[in-house]
């Protein structure tokens, strides 16, 4: 009888099980690996369909005047395309992504709740579906931006009492809802759920990421579920929570909404964070630099991410001594940010390095994040966000944080781990095409954003002073190249799945009970469950990660060469 070694290094070729049928996708499955490509195929959809309004958006901003679309139907775009983008992409596809690799990474057969894994994504479409309609209504769409502030977004021009704001917000608590269910199934999970031996400084950088995102959501997600539910009275019933004409305090949102919003930004780089430090020791071929530290720092941005949220709101009446507090606290994030930052520049430094696709994409991400995180240290200082309030430098700094770090990283993590969740190896050529251009598309839009901004280019307008001309022009570019980007990667998804060559089970040498079972993993992931004797990232080091399985006289030996090797 044949044996799996639970050895890191181990390259089992033989040992593919048979694919997942495409239909077990369209079903309500409580297999956390079919969940987890059921949200980031789901998600990517939608972040086509948000990729097509920013086109549009790029295409109205081409020119100085307003004559692609109606000045209404561009507002409903871009409410639709920051919305879609945050609610229906980045969270969900970091969900898949969650849901993909937790479980293996900390050697658990499943989530700790299977079902509501299950409802909890199925409720993604519904949310999908609900915001479409929002902006197809004939009775009015959504046009109050993705933060939809009172006493905009209150406002019923039409009439009708189901109109597409009423919808939206809608969706908005159902996406809530979701993501607390969600929240409370990953952290129990990785509380208590690990393998024998793996105590949480023995736990994948990845993992504590999630831990400590999802700990964010736990927190401070109701108080924007509540904010949504608020509002949807003061439309649907007549409530005056947010109406000043009223009584109400439009204000008050806004404490509701970026209580959780801004940590939200947390809840999405966290996972990020954790890609890298997972990415980075595989092709440098060295450990993590100061592990524990980096791992440790990911609570301390939890803890410190609750105390952020005014620095949205320096223009709206607040107090000198908040301003002052809280562009401390802002700042303040920047530490255990830069610590993560040093040991991955220490990771790297030295290391012996591949540079294919899923490095490429991370190395860009990198790059991209430093960037965002100096015009993010300026903008937590109280003079120059009163400046370029409500311009375009914020948007430029607010897209290289969500598309060049968050896009990029999860590209590469897609590209990374897309043996593992298929059993066939990607076309390298056409993942390299993709990253170019990505990385110049990411540039030419994003980058010409920070002189308009400084220059005084409000956002959110469709028409615009000649004198910006040039700058928009660039970022139009950019924006198309941005979509043509996507061209590549899902011809090299698609294909490789169907047709790429058949992936070894470990084809990176890679570290991580993940990578200890065939590609793609059997349904409940381990045949027994390992027992971890070490700290991950032993690149380099001759200790293996988990004790050698007893199976007598017809086990494989347990000792594999040094992966540095």
């Amino acid at each position: 009888m044949t044996q799996i070694s639970l050895t890191p290094g181990v390259s089992h070729e033989g040992d593919h099980p048979s694919a997942t049928h495409w239909k077990t996708y369209f079903s309500f499955s409580t297999d956390h690996k079919v969940i987890g490509i059921q949200y980031i195929v789901t998600s990517f959809f939608f972040f086509l369909v948000g990729g097509i309004f920013a086109m549009v958006i790029r295409g109205e901003l081409i020119t100085p005047p307003a004559d692609l679309v109606e000045r209404t139907v561009y507002n409903a775009m871009f409410t639709m395309h920051g919305t879609v983008m945050l609610f229906l992409w980045t969270f969900p596809v970091l969900l898949g992504l969650s849901n993909y690799l937790v479980p293996l990474m900390i050697g658990a057969r499943d989530m700790a709740f299977p079902r509501l894994n299950a409802i909890a994504f199925w409720m993604v479409p519904v949310t999908g579906i609900l915001m479409m309609a929002s902006f197809l209504l004939p009775s009015g769409s959504a046009q109050s931006g993705w933060w939809s502030y009172p006493p905009v977004s209150i406002q019923n021009p039409t009439g009708y009492w189901l109109n597409g704001q009423t919808v939206w917000i809608l969706a908005v608590a159902i996406s809530g809802v979701a993501s607390i269910m969600g929240a409370v199934n990953f952290v129990t999970t990785i509380v208590k759920m690990r393998a024998p031996g793996m105590t949480f400084f023995r736990m994948p950088a990845f993992v504590w990421t999630v831990f400590a995102a999802q700990i964010i959501q736990l927190f401070g997600l109701p108080a924007l579920t509540a904010g949504a539910v608020m509002l949807l009275f003061d439309i649907t019933v007549g409530t005056s929570f947010f109406d000043p004409a009223k009584g109400g305090d439009a204000v008050l949102f806004q404490h509701f909404f970026w209580f959780y919003s801004h940590p939200a930004v947390y809840v999405i780089i966290l996972p990020v964070f954790g890609i890298f430090s997972e990415l980075f020791p595989v092709y440098a071929r060295k450990p993590l630099f100061g592990y524990k530290v980096v791992a440790v720092s990911s609570l301390i941005i939890t803890a410190v991410s609750c105390l952020v949220w005014v620095h949205h709101m320096y223009s709206s009446g607040t107090a000198a001594w908040m301003r002052l507090v809280f562009m401390l606290s802002t700042m303040f994030v920047s530490v255990p940010t830069g610590i993560k930052v040093f040991a991955w520049v220490a990771t790297i430094w030295g290391g012996k390095l591949r540079l294919n696709t899923p490095m490429l994409f991370a190395l860009g991400a990198l790059i991209m994040f430093v960037f965002a995180g100096i015009t993010g240290i300026m903008l937590a200082a109280v003079p120059v966000d009163i400046h370029v309030n409500n311009t375009y430098f914020v948007v430029g700094h607010f897209h290289y944080v969500l598309y060049g770090t968050v896009t990029m990283a999860i590209y590469a993590a897609l590209y990374h781990w897309f043996p593992k969740m298929t059993g066939r190896m990607y076309y390298e050529g056409l993942g390299k095409l993709h990253f170019w251009l990505t990385f110049i598309g990411t540039n030419l839009n994003f980058l010409p954003m920070h002189p308009l901004g400084l220059q005084g280019m409000l956002r959110r307008v469709a028409s615009y002073d000649p004198e910006f001309t040039f700058w928009n022009v660039m970022a139009s570019i950019g924006g198309f190249l941005l979509g043509m980007s996507t061209l590549p990667f899902i011809l090299n998804m698609v294909s490789s799945w169907v047709n790429g060559a058949q992936a070894p089970a470990n084809p990176w040498r890679a570290i991580g009970l993940e990578w200890l079972v065939p590609s793609p993993p059997p349904h409940e992931n381990f045949e027994e469950i390992p027992t971890v004797i070490s700290e991950p990232y032993g690149y380099g080091k001759s200790d293996p990660l988990v004790a050698p399985v007893d199976h007598g006289s017809e086990a494989l030996p347990s000792e594999v060469p040094s992966p540095s090797h």
